[in-house]
């Protein structure tokens, strides 16, 4: 069977004329369907999705006129050519004016149809790979700051790209440090909101109240210190995507309103009346397991399957290794260019303890230690002494391999941090667990992990 030429879609109230232009065309090559009226056409816009739209002007219920205006609304890559009586060419002339293509005047010459369709579907072709390399564009610039070569991570990216236009609320899972803001901002820059804003927000740092304050905003009065009305990042976000870190920690009552607004589409600001509806994606992210919340009451079950309607989950570094060299030449460019510094690579050795560390806190652990390397670098390539801590002491090789402090070697601060992040892997990323046996407050570790995480918060890579 011969490849089609493309599809094109005859309106025109007369059957015979239907019948003859598509008998014409389809042996000409190309796929047809037809329709009487402009109604019906637009009915066979999505099912058929014709590259090319030959209409008559003048027809009862919706003219050519009419439907030129629809369909360039509802299908802008369709190209559109209209038919029109010779005492009719000013409706033509309209009909271009609007963005019809080209024209032919009835009764139509079989020669000059073919000819005014052939250069119809030339433009055709060319808006539709148009429209591939600027979608190949857009992947490329959503997904050029996170670095991968590991199948679990080509496999994260093509479910990102998979569900990005869509509406769909996303939530990613993942330890600290793994990289959920990027996978974040790739979602919605490889979507179509992605000239609409993208608006950030960590549930863990604020308190209840600001934390409602900040989501929804407040009134003039609505409590002390609220001397003036205050959009929030809901209203902030509106027409792009709202990206909610830590969502885990949400509190119970402010779980009810952000199950509403996931419900209703709709808000009112603290202290206020006003009903307030915006178009906004949600994507949330967390390194807690958010089931076992939901299982103890600390969660509620329904906001967690609207939330989790799209689950992506980042694999922890120690799971991907092979993305180590990727990742740290990544750094090294960055922080080398930033700083002034010619620096060729890292030292055989060197990488190797890079290769060999468990990074307990995953690639934010490794961006600081290659920025830390790259200042203390003296030479053309940073060598094992310019690493953190544990990764110098050589007699401790085998404990380095397992991401352990070395006593002496290590600061206190490095021992703290070894704590905390050994821990949360060890009670799966809870902080309230990880407070309880460390002896400290939930807030004080989320504080901890914040300030962890503080020099990384620009787009790395994953």
């Amino acid at each position: 069977m011969e490849e089609s030429r493309g599809r094109i879609l005859i309106v025109d109230d007369e059957a015979n004329a239907r019948a003859a232009l598509s008998e014409i065309l389809r042996e000409e090559g190309y796929e047809t369907e037809t329709a009487a009226d402009g109604f019906k056409a637009l009915g066979k816009l999505g099912a058929f999705s014709p590259d090319l739209i030959l209409t008559d002007l003048k027809m009862p219920g919706l003219d050519g006129l009419g439907l030129l205006k629809e369909a360039r609304a509802a299908s802008p890559s369709t190209v559109l050519v209209v038919m029109t009586a010779f005492g009719t060419i000013d409706s033509a002339v309209e009909a271009i004016k609007l963005g019809a293509e080209n024209y032919l005047t009835k009764p139509l010459e079989p020669g000059s149809l073919i000819a005014v369709v052939e250069r119809a579907m030339e433009k055709a072709r060319l808006m539709a790979e148009a429209a591939v390399l600027r979608e190949r564009l857009r992947e490329r610039n959503a997904f050029g700051h996170i670095v991968g070569e590991h199948p679990s991570m080509k496999a994260l990216l093509e479910t990102v790209a998979q569900v990005a236009p869509s509406r769909s609320s996303v939530l990613i899972v993942g330890e600290s440090g793994t990289g959920k803001e990027l996978v974040a901002a790739a979602l919605h820059r490889a979507s179509t909101r992605a000239q609409q804003p993208l608006v950030r927000l960590n549930c863990a740092a604020l308190s209840e109240s600001l934390l409602e304050s900040e989501l929804f905003g407040h009134e003039r009065g609505a409590f002390t210190g609220a001397v003036g009305r205050r959009e929030g990042r809901f209203k902030q976000a509106d027409g792009g995507t709202l990206f909610l870190d830590e969502v885990g920690e949400i509190p119970a009552a402010t779980q009810v309103k952000l199950l509403r607004f996931l419900q209703e589409r709709e808000f009112e600001r603290v202290g206020g009346n006003e009903t307030l509806k915006v178009d906004v994606r949600v994507v949330a992210a967390t390194n807690v397991d958010l089931e076992d919340r939901v299982r103890r009451g600390q969660f509620r079950e329904d906001l967690f399957y609207r939330l989790n309607v799209i689950r992506v989950d980042l694999p922890p570094l120690r799971e991907r290794r092979t993305d180590v060299p990727l990742l740290a030449g990544f750094f090294l460019r960055r922080y080398a260019q930033e700083n002034g510094k010619r620096i060729l690579g890292f030292s055989e050795e060197a990488m190797r303890r890079l290769m060999a560390w468990s990074w307990p806190g995953n690639v934010r652990e490794l961006e600081h230690a290659v920025e830390r390397a790259v200042v203390l670098c003296r030479g053309e390539r940073i060598e094992v002494e310019q690493l953190p801590g544990p990764m110098t002491v050589g007699a401790a090789r085998s404990k380095e391999a397992e991401g352990r402090p070395v006593i002496p070697g290590s600061s206190i601060a490095e021992l703290e941090r070894y704590a905390i992040l050994e821990t949360l892997r060890a009670v799966g990323g809870s902080t309230s667990k990880a407070a309880k046996l460390l002896g400290v407050s939930a807030r004080k570790i989320q504080y901890k992990l914040h300030e962890y995480g503080r020099a990384g918060e620009g787009e790395a890579g994953a």
